[in-house]
């Protein structure tokens, strides 16, 4: 006997970047129907080919499918392209980056429409699209309902992983891993700065810079549990007191190879602060309340 063959969710994809265009062709692969729409109309024909159905406007290709994925250049563009298409009754998936607030207002405006919503934050590049192996996901958070609906269909592209019912949460969630990465490629940079002018191999000072910062990573589950407990003094490694009198030494190595000490003086100035309003015996925790306005 033959198996039943089940049927794959159509979806429409608004909005053929690299992205878009990756996330595409997995959704093709995969066997889902798939209809497409790009402002540039190359792209959209470029998919055709390989088995899409390009529709000639954004409203068409809403009225195509019932999951509706939109990966666009920002908010503003989501609202312009769904101008004047009928949601009533659809599944709005948001991929395109914005801010909590953003997420949370695009949600409230689907509802106004009668969709249903949902929010993601990629943690991706476009080349790990499709590529399990690569462990890219994209953070959901909205409808939870509407999340399992589409768990199976989402997770083609890339790996899932919801985040909560407040629509924000994907895009708060994206925001701060991509700004730890920021921080992280703020201090390489210094890094390699100091020994730009030496006798040095970059290539050389890579792997241990590499081991150095996936041995510091664990770090971040101690700070989280002096953060939920609010005690910042329990399993302290180097003490505040400690870390600032070493300071100096950062910053004058930095005058003396010729490097700016722009990208570690804010931190450095806010463990001063910390210190000084009575953290010595504190891990560097403390410095998060001073951020927080």
């Amino acid at each position: 006997m033959t198996q039943p063959t089940v049927e794959k969710t159509s979806v429409t994809l608004l909005g053929l970047g690299s992205m878009g265009t990756a996330l595409a062709r997995a959704w093709l692969a995969a066997g889902h129907p798939l209809t497409v729409w790009n402002r540039t109309r190359a792209r959209a024909a470029a998919l055709a080919a390989e088995g899409a159905r390009a529709a000639d406007s954004a409203a068409e290709a809403v009225a195509a499918s019932p999951l509706i994925i939109c990966c666009l250049l920002d908010d503003a563009s989501v609202e312009e392209v769904l101008a004047g298409t009928d949601l009533t009754g659809k599944d709005l998936v948001n991929l395109t980056t914005g801010t909590p607030a953003q997420a949370r207002a695009r949600a409230a405006w689907a509802r106004e429409r009668g969709a249903r919503y949902l929010d993601g934050g990629i943690m991706a590049v476009p080349p790990a699209i499709g590529v399990p192996e690569a462990g890219g996901y994209v953070f959901y958070s909205g409808s939870r309902e509407l999340f399992e609906r589409h768990r199976e269909t989402l997770g083609v592209p890339v790996g899932t992983t919801y985040v909560g019912a407040d629509a924000g949460f994907a895009a708060l969630h994206d925001v701060a891993l991509l700004s730890a990465m920021y921080g992280m490629f703020a201090g390489v940079a210094h890094a390699f700065a100091l020994i730009r002018k030496e006798d040095i191999d970059p290539a050389s000072l890579a792997p241990l810079l590499a081991d150095w910062l996936a041995a510091m990573a664990p770090s971040v589950h101690r700070t989280a549990e002096q953060l939920r407990s609010d005690d910042y003094t329990t399993g302290v490694a180097s003490r505040l007191a400690m870390q600032v009198a070493g300071v100096p030494t950062f910053v004058t190595t930095a005058e003396q190879q010729g490097v700016s000490p722009e990208l570690l003086s804010p931190y450095f100035a806010l463990m001063h602060r910390r210190l000084a309003e009575g953290g010595g015996e504190e891990d560097l925790t403390g410095v998060i309340d001073l951020l927080v306005r």
